[in-house]
């Protein structure tokens, strides 16, 4: 495992790191891993100064925050001040710089946190698979053999987490895009509940689904981001009590066509939960099919608010610049009539309720995706294979933004290829603090 921020943090804190030279350390670390895929832009001025911020005020015994000093990467949703948010997307690339930063952006300069760059992301962070004709696809860094899918949207910051760059990224989740890159990576993706966060400066994808959250090395890293950012001086959560923590199993949908490694992982997992002490039992929550058919039967939620934002682009010029594959899934809400969307709606707040009520404060695990990372070259190659593993893919993920949970995914194991599983575990809305607490709590068990 690559250094943890928590370990850079306690280092730059008793002055056996220095932040500038971080910096330095960085940059040259991004050279070295030779993927200019991986960063859309880098921002090394802004980082400079940041460190320089950031070595004054460590060496007066006044930290920002905890983890004051550390680099982190930005999806390129985030708006960076005086850099132009591209999105991923070759049709932005002539934007205006943006004015000011993004609301999360400012929390993490009050922080201390050092912002090394914008990394790469399916453009407009609408796929679950991470390709990007434009910037390149980031490499999965878990196969150094293969070109592997590095998950998506937030593909970049999947795989500078794992390349061991920096040890934290910030990423967005509408459908999966935080925990997909974290699972096959082979780092921990926290999904944090629609709101926890403000989402002002981040160029949207679907308003009523769209969430934001760090990916890490530990659970502890993601606890320590998420306090950081919200201007708390310490975390507020620690490690759960083992024996009170009630895990449940669904027996719908999260289970179907499973890679074998993942289901041996997934069943490894159950059982080291077990005797570790916690109550793990499966439940018929056959809502979950339900849901599925929900989404099936009314259109793409993220799909009709898609269509909203990128209207113009998608009836001009700018359509032949963009992802085909990206307008192929915009254009699934050109479908839906209104009528759709109000019942879509009214029957996903319907099903919220059904479910929490169900769950109550149970916490809900699965794997988090059905295989590890494919093989890019048969994706590119054939849109229609690319739609199988990108639907497949956003099975079990998009199930949780749909229900409005909140979610970890956590390593679990690896295939015999060395390339990693994970698990997802799910929390309804709000709940943030105990997924976290549980995550400290079983981290080592979880990943065995």
């Amino acid at each position: 495992m690559a250094e943890t921020a928590k370990a850079l943090a306690d280092d730059l804190r008793t002055g056996r790191k220095d932040p500038v030279e971080l910096v330095a350390e960085v940059y040259d670390r991004i050279t070295a891993h030779g993927d200019d895929a991986l960063f859309i832009r880098l921002t090394r001025d802004r980082a400079e100064a940041e460190a320089r911020a950031a070595r004054e005020r460590l060496r007066a015994g006044n930290p920002a925050s905890l983890l004051d000093g550390v680099p982190l990467a930005w999806k390129d949703l985030f708006d960076l001040k005086g850099t132009v948010t591209a999105a991923g997307s070759a049709v932005l690339r002539g934007a205006a710089p943006a004015v000011a930063d993004a609301a999360l952006v400012r929390a993490g300069m009050r922080a201390g946190l050092v912002t090394v760059g914008a990394v790469n992301m399916t453009e407009f962070a609408y796929s679950g698979i991470g390709l990007n004709p434009h910037y390149g696809t980031p490499r999965n860094p878990r196969d150094p053999k293969v070109a592997r899918s590095p998950g998506g949207s937030s593909s970049g910051s999947g795989a500078v987490v794992a390349a061991g760059i920096v040890p934290l990224s910030i990423g967005t989740d509408t459908g999966g895009s935080i925990r997909i890159p974290a699972a096959f990576n082979g780092v921990v993706g926290y999904k944090t509940s629609t709101g926890h966060h403000p989402m002002g400066g981040v160029f949207p994808l679907s308003p009523t689904l769209d969430t934001l959250g760090p990916l890490a090395n530990t659970v502890e890293d993601c606890v320590l981001a998420d306090a950081a950012l919200r201007g708390l001086a310490a975390p507020a959560v620690g490690p759960a009590d083992v024996a009170a923590l009630d895990f449940v199993v669904p027996d719908a949908v999260m289970f179907d066509d499973l890679d074998p490694a993942v289901a041996e992982a997934f069943d490894a997992t159950v059982a080291r939960l077990g005797a570790a002490g916690a109550r793990v039992r499966r439940i018929a929550l056959p809502e979950l099919r339900e849901t599925v058919e929900l989404m099936g039967r009314y259109g793409p939620l993220a799909s009709a608010e898609a269509m909203d934002i990128h209207w113009d682009r998608l009836h001009g010029p700018d359509e032949a610049k963009m992802d085909a594959r990206v307008v192929r899934r915009i254009r699934m809400g050109e479908k839906m009539t209104a009528v759709d969307l109000i019942r879509l709606h009214r029957s996903r707040a319907a099903m919220i309720a059904r479910v929490n009520g169900l769950l109550g404060d149970a916490l809900l695990i699965c794997p988090t995706t059905p295989s590890v990372a494919m093989p890019i070259a048969p994706l590119e190659a054939d849109v229609e294979v690319f739609f199988h593993h990108n639907f497949r893919t956003l099975r079990h993920t998009a199930i949780g933004n749909f229900l409005d949970w909140c979610g970890l995914s956590i390593p679990n194991g690896a295939d015999a290829g060395g390339m990693p599983t994970g698990l997802m575990v799910c929390a309804r809305h709000g709940r943030d603090a105990a997924l976290l607490a549980a995550g400290l709590a079983l981290e080592s068990t979880i990943r065995g």
